[in-house]
């Protein structure tokens, strides 16, 4: 009986394999490749980046006048979630009003530097972090990968401002270049480098999974409202099961992109196939 031999596991392992529905990774609306690259440089040496009023006043209006009558509790349920903090799961079935947020060019224009292709969504989140509320425990978000660091980032995210962040109402928190720290927790000298990620309703910061960060305390009156897209590699578990969370019905309604990001693709050559095909033929008619 003869025998398969395969003499490069690294070329086998990106062989697209797919026929009917080849990958669509990379394929969104280019952002300038300049932009990426500064974005890119700042990130690789910062672990994050904030990128100032990327969308208009008018979706953000949108998005804040969707959002906050669907908050069903005052607070979370520990003092990571927050005490004081308002925050809505399951995000796509309630509304698909920030869905320009999870699959914008500037951002998947970045992510297709960091991760191999057709990486995640791990989880899809909105916060709205009330007056009073502490200081999140400090963290990296994918810490619960449990590879030792340094290392590469298994995850990245986005914390879009849905109203201005300030010192003073809870604007996310972060320790510059711990990206690329070893497996040490934060001294009380690195705490002294904490710097609050201030910027203005329409901006977003994107950093990556290894750096440390929380949300920040608010000292003010007013509620601090934000939308956060986690993703991670695509050989990486998700946070959020979107497979058991949304309907078929929902993500017909998505675009290609979220589509491949929800787990509707094949990591090569055939990771994420059901019954032996591609998971978008679930999504034909």
């Amino acid at each position: 009986m003869g025998r398969i031999v395969v003499e490069d596991i690294e070329e086998y392992s990106q062989v697209e394999l797919a026929k009917k529905y080849p990958s669509t990774a990379g394929s969104q609306q280019q952002a300038s490749a300049a932009e990426v690259d500064r974005l890119m440089a700042a990130i690789e040496r910062d672990g994050y980046v904030i990128i100032e009023n990327v969308i208009s006043t008018e979706l953000v209006a949108e998005i804040k006048e969707d959002l906050i009558p669907r908050f069903e509790y005052d607070s979370g349920r520990n003092n990571f979630e927050g005490f004081k903090t308002q925050r809505l799961y399951a995000f796509f079935e309630k509304s698909l009003v920030c869905n320009p947020l999870v699959d914008h060019p500037l951002i998947l224009g970045c992510l297709d530097r960091i991760f191999e292709p057709n990486y995640l969504l791990s989880q899809l989140q909105a916060i709205n972090i009330l007056p009073g509320e502490a200081q999140q425990p400090l963290h990296p978000d994918d810490a619960f990968y449990r590879v030792q660091r340094p290392r590469p980032p298994l995850g990245a995210a986005t914390i879009w401002a849905i109203d201005d962040f300030t010192e003073e109402n809870g604007a996310t928190v972060v320790i510059p270049r711990s990206h690329l720290w070893d497996d040490r927790m934060p001294s009380e000298a690195d705490l002294e480098h904490l710097t609050p990620v201030v910027m203005p309703a329409g901006s977003v910061v994107l950093f990556l999974g290894t750096l440390w960060h929380g949300g920040g305390a608010n000292r003010s009156h007013a509620a601090r409202l934000c939308v956060s897209a986690q993703y991670c590699a695509p050989w990486c578990r998700t946070q959020e099961n979107y497979s058991l969370s949304l309907s078929r019905q929902t993500v017909k309604q998505c675009s290609e992109h979220i589509q491949r990001m929800l787990g509707y693709s094949i990591h090569a050559p055939f990771m994420g196939f059901v019954d032996g095909k591609h998971p978008r033929r679930l999504l034909e008619d």
